[in-house]
């Protein structure tokens, strides 16, 4: 499995020290260079300073994720902001994924604002050990066999819900959300689509090639929601 997969952590305490220009300009080269799940969908990435937002964090820098808003815009922003997650874990600096953070001041761009990534150095211990993940078992999250969905299993997601289901049968994986609590719907609606392409984007860091579409009669599976399948 991929290193950083396997060592990765949200970081939510930062050395407020700003990043120098070299360093913002790799983070910078490495967003000109994201590969989205849906390449027809509008979006823009953007480096900020401040945002704002009851549970935000504070970090020198954050990343300002807009997106037109249709059909898999949502999995789309999780699966390439994933990328910037593992490339920030990579090179050494801490990055988070803030649901409820807004920008501080309008961004240059008129797509809709969607969520928020916070970086910077850290100022705690910036990677774990693989048993201090706290994820459920295969068995509750999966059926069927497939290695990659271990990568998933890892893959970080709004207050660890994990609210993701696996079917792999025949080469393929079928990706699934499971419904919310029909109270929490409004909350975490969103975030558990952001969530999928997170997940997503594990299942592609293992995988030789890789595509997800959704394919006609895919396994149906009580309060859940097919999304697509890896294919």
């Amino acid at each position: 499995m991929n290193e950083i997969i396997r060592k990765r952590k949200s970081v939510r305490k930062y050395d407020m020290t700003p990043l120098d220009s070299a360093a913002l300009e790799k983070v910078q080269k490495q967003i000109e260079e994201l590969k989205p799940l849906y390449s027809n969908i509008k979006y823009s990435v953007q480096i900020a300073n401040k945002t704002k937002g009851v549970f935000n964090v504070k970090a020198p820098h954050y990343l300002i994720f807009c997106s037109e808003e249709r059909e898999g815009h949502l999995e789309n922003i999780g699966f390439f902001g994933q990328q910037m997650d593992l490339f920030f874990s990579a090179s050494g600096l801490g990055s988070c994924w803030l649901g409820a953070s807004k920008p501080e001041q309008k961004e240059d761009t008129a797509l809709p604002h969607i969520i928020c990534m916070a970086f910077g150095k850290a100022a705690e211990p910036l990677h774990r050990e693989l048993s201090e993940f706290k994820r459920k078992p295969l068995s509750d999250i999966s059926e069927g066999d497939d290695e990659r969905i271990e990568a998933a299993r890892l893959a970080p997601s709004a207050v660890n819900t994990q609210n993701w289901h696996f079917i792999a049968e025949n080469n393929k994986i079928h990706c699934y959300q499971k419904k919310p609590n029909p109270l929490l719907v409004f909350m975490f609606n969103k975030l558990n689509c952001i969530d999928m392409g997170i997940a997503l984007c594990h299942i592609a860091e293992e995988s030789e090639s890789f595509s997800f579409k959704k394919i006609e009669n895919p396994p149906a599976r009580k309060c859940c929601v097919y999304l697509g399948s890896v294919l």
